[in-house]
């Protein structure tokens, strides 16, 4: 892809995340607070000292005024960003690239959503103009497509593809009951999601991601200079972001079982970092679970299992707290929430908390310890028409 990468060239010394639920008692403002104070505290700075900011935000608020408000902030530039569900991601992202390039000393990333208390559910897309041909099904319908189209291509029986589905949306339960920060805390069994009733093709509300208030923030740096801040900083393998072109909407080829701008991502993030073989390399992988068939493709986009055999690994275990490769160890988005603007920069926060030992001990993924790297995947859109950004992050 031509890309240089950003190797270990800046760094992630400080992190904040609220809880990602139905805020009830808060608004932006709060939210915006509690998770760049957070931050501030643990690289031990205050706000004069960042540089620079970045707000991801879907439409919690249209300027940087979003956060140079409530923060109080004079003088300092706030730029505010969106890139579909990619959004906390692409903050992250031009936050890290601003000091990297030398612009900026010191930065910071921040991602929020509050959607819960404002007289609708989820997200209230602005109507953009267009000549009438844009799809109208909703993303749960959608996505709803990628299980059947991967059953039909690797024989995988419709009853089972069922029990698959349903094993991912259980793990990640499992995972969020064990996170005070997560918006759903309850284990869910097989069996119990397997007999839900279907809302959208074959899926059922369980198979689908939570719609949640929250926010979270980043403070990055030089590499050379994170041990001022921290003696335990997260330093960045490589940042890439792809965009499509939108046209598997319209490729009568395109079946649905893989996501190609994902797969890219992947590759490009793979030659940045140096990692040749990412199933043995990454300890733990936070991966974009909008509904339980995405994180199904995602598994083999990211080459974390082989082409037709992500449904068997998932049986089997592979993905679980005490797998090979933990996957979602926090609950993903399928547990944890889905804050359009903070969802990216949540995956960091906890691999930030899981690379630095910081995880409690009932959620502390088996690799620590043997490994020190991690994937974030954060993607937006819909299957043919999607960015993907991919991270890696290390400790060394």
């Amino acid at each position: 892809m031509g890309s240089h990468g950003i190797k270990d060239r800046v760094a992630i010394v400080g992190m904040g995340c609220t809880r990602f639920t139905e805020h009830w008692d808060k608004g932006v403002d709060e939210l915006l607070l509690a998770s760049t104070g957070e931050a501030f505290a643990s690289a031990g700075i205050d706000k004069e000292q960042i540089d620079a900011y970045w707000l991801g935000t879907a439409q919690s608020g249209m300027s940087g005024l979003t956060l140079s408000k409530p923060l109080r902030l004079k003088d300092k530039p706030v730029t505010r960003v969106e890139n579909y569900c990619a959004t906390g991601s692409e903050a992250l992202r031009q936050a890290a690239y601003a000091v990297a390039s030398g612009a900026y000393d010191v930065t910071m990333a921040v991602g929020v959503e509050k959607v819960k208390d404002s007289g609708y559910q989820g997200l209230n897309a602005f109507p953009i103009p267009n000549d009438g041909t844009q799809r109208t099904l909703t993303a749960a319908a959608m996505f709803s497509m990628v299980a059947p189209a991967y059953a039909r291509r690797y024989g995988v029986d419709p009853g089972e593809m069922r029990t698959v589905l349903a094993r991912i949306a259980s793990k990640n339960h499992a995972n969020g009951a064990r996170n005070p920060r997560a918006q759903f805390r309850k284990e869910m069994s097989v069996e119990k999601l397997c007999s839900m009733p279907a809302v959208a093709g074959g899926l059922s509300v369980f198979d689908c991601a939570g719609v949640a208030d929250g926010s979270a923030a980043a403070v990055v740096v030089r590499a050379e200079d994170a041990h001022r801040y921290t003696d335990k900083p997260l330093f960045i393998k490589a940042l890439s972001f792809v965009v499509g072109d939108g046209s598997g909407l319209m490729d009568p080829a395109y079946d649905y079982t893989t996501f190609p701008e994902v797969a890219a991502s992947a590759r490009d993030a793979y030659a940045q970092a140096g990692v040749t073989s990412p199933a043995e390399e990454l300890a733990m992988a936070e991966v974009h679970d909008c509904f339980t068939p995405t994180e199904l493709v995602l598994l083999e986009d990211l080459g974390l299992a082989e082409r037709g055999t992500a449904w068997k690994r998932i049986l089997d275990g592979a993905f679980d707290l005490d797998g090979e490769l933990p996957v979602n160890p926090d609950g993903g988005l399928k547990s944890f929430g889905h804050p359009v603007g903070a969802s990216g920069l949540r995956m960091m926060f906890e691999a930030w908390l899981q690379l630095r030992g910081e995880a409690p001990d009932d959620r502390r993924i088996s690799t620590y310890g043997s490994r020190s790297l991690a994937l974030t995947h954060n993607l937006g859109g819909y299957p043919g028409e999607m960015v993907s950004f991919v991270s890696i992050l290390g400790t060394d």
